[in-house]
């Protein structure tokens, strides 16, 4: 199954995105997201995200068999948020110097050829 993002409509604060999925050998089927927009706003998520938050979210109720309505919910951003952060927060721990690594002496030339 492969989801292709073809667009959003806009009414009022509701944007909703289209995607189509396709399977070998069947026919494309349409399939719309719905998201209150205020929701990007309150959990300081990127509009640009939409798409791909929308086709996670879509995938993961066609797996689960959900038919009807599909929409992002605050459960689903609060949920990526979630993730972002501890990711963001594993990135920064991963830059940390370790207990292993001296700091250079004063006066000492540091090389960056031997990093």
């Amino acid at each position: 199954m492969e989801l292709r993002y073809m667009g959003f409509l806009q009414s009022q604060n509701k944007r909703v995105y289209q995607f189509d999925c396709a399977a070998a050998g069947k026919s494309t089927l349409h399939f719309k997201v719905s998201v209150d927009m205020v929701l990007f706003l309150q959990h300081r998520v990127g509009i640009q995200e939409g798409p791909a938050l929308c086709a996670r979210k879509l995938n993961a109720d066609l797996e689960g068999l959900q038919e009807g309505d599909h929409e992002l919910t605050t459960e689903d951003l609060v949920a990526y948020t979630t993730g972002r952060a501890a990711a963001e927060a594993r990135k920064a721990e991963s830059r940390k110097p370790g207990p292993n690594r001296r700091k250079p002496d004063p006066g000492q030339h540091v090389s960056s050829w031997g990093r």
